[in-house]
């Protein structure tokens, strides 16, 4: 569906009272110098090629547009640009990183983006876009640029989650006491899963705004290469923070198996203590169990009371030996 639509005059938008759909009547308004914003949300294939239609867009792109699921990159067609972002969302509760998608269309009078998913909603971003009237007067590249910032900043919002979550299993995995069976390597396994759904959104949208950044692209005005600069700046630093979690992670799994290696040593330890103390007495029990005739004490009236007592004075002695020894 359409979400909105406006046409934009040296960074203000124009009002009208047409249908937000009427794309071609608002278009109508536009005289030289303005640009039209059209904002789509998971439009379907016959809404998004009556817009192709209205503004001429390739073929290509719009196919790339309309099936989601399609990798960041930065493509040029003629005098339009068309750039692909992964959007991303946290839900804590699940340990979980839901993403979207970002399609947006740049021309020299206009900018379409296409938008999937519940992440990234560009409604905030257009009213504080409007807000700037001197970024919003350079035009659809300043759109390009919101849209940009907004979908990084949500990944720095992902980052820093992720990062309180990494810390929790830190703490958990080297808090005193027994480890919780599975319980670890399981949510170990899961934020390492979600690191590289970030990393899948990040890594390739680097060469994209390096281009931007570095005024490489055709048609983008020089004076907006600073405000790219910024968010690629952003950019590289959260990739540095998934790359710090990812290594995280990996030493707090070794660490885990490493400490689940000592308690089993230490338990074999107790076990091994343990049959000792009930070994003995066996030994002393199973000798004096044999009834030969001409055994020691065999006739003597305090022989079983003394069996006992060397019992339980052997596994009292091995009890204090092991305790003193750490073994119990």
């Amino acid at each position: 569906m359409i979400v909105d639509n406006a046409v934009y005059r040296e960074g203000r938008r124009v009002p009208h009272d047409l249908e937000v759909h009427d794309i071609l009547g608002v278009g109508a308004t536009r005289r030289p110098g303005d640009f039209q914003w059209v904002g789509l949300h998971e439009p379907d294939p016959r809404e998004m090629q009556e817009v192709a239609e209205a503004f001429g867009l390739h073929p290509l792109a719009v196919e790339d547009a309309v099936n989601a699921h399609q990798r960041p990159k930065l493509e040029l067609y003629d005098d339009m640009l068309f750039l692909v972002l992964k959007t991303l969302w946290y839900v804590d509760a699940e340990d979980a990183v839901e993403t979207g998608e970002i399609g947006v269309f740049v021309g020299r009078d206009y900018v379409v983006t296409v938008r999937h998913g519940e992440g990234a909603e560009l409604q905030a971003s257009r009213r504080e876009l409007e807000a700037r009237a001197k970024v919003l007067a350079h035009g659809p590249t300043a759109v390009l640029y919101a849209v940009c910032d907004k979908v990084v900043d949500d990944y720095e919002s992902v980052g820093a989650e992720l990062e309180i979550d990494v810390d929790e299993v830190e703490a958990s995995v080297f808090a005193e006491g027994r480890a919780s069976g599975s319980q670890h390597s399981a949510r170990i396994y899961t934020l390492k899963r979600e690191a590289a759904e970030v990393r899948r959104a990040v890594l390739p949208l680097r060469e994209p705004l390096r281009l931007l950044a570095s005024g490489m692209v055709p048609g983008l005005p020089e004076d907006t290469t600073h405000y790219f600069r910024d968010v690629h700046d952003h950019l590289t630093r959260v990739g540095e923070v998934v790359d710090t979690l990812d290594t995280l992670l990996a030493s707090a799994f070794e660490s885990y198996v490493a400490r689940i290696s000592m308690q089993q040593n230490e338990d074999m330890r107790k076990i091994s203590a343990g049959a000792a103390l009930v070994v003995v007495p066996t030994l002393v029990a199973g000798v004096y169990g044999m009834n030969f005739d001409h055994m020691p004490e065999l006739g003597w009236r305090y022989g079983y009371p003394f069996a006992l007592a060397l019992m339980v004075a052997v596994a009292g002695g091995l009890l204090a030996w092991f305790k003193r020894s750490g073994w119990l």
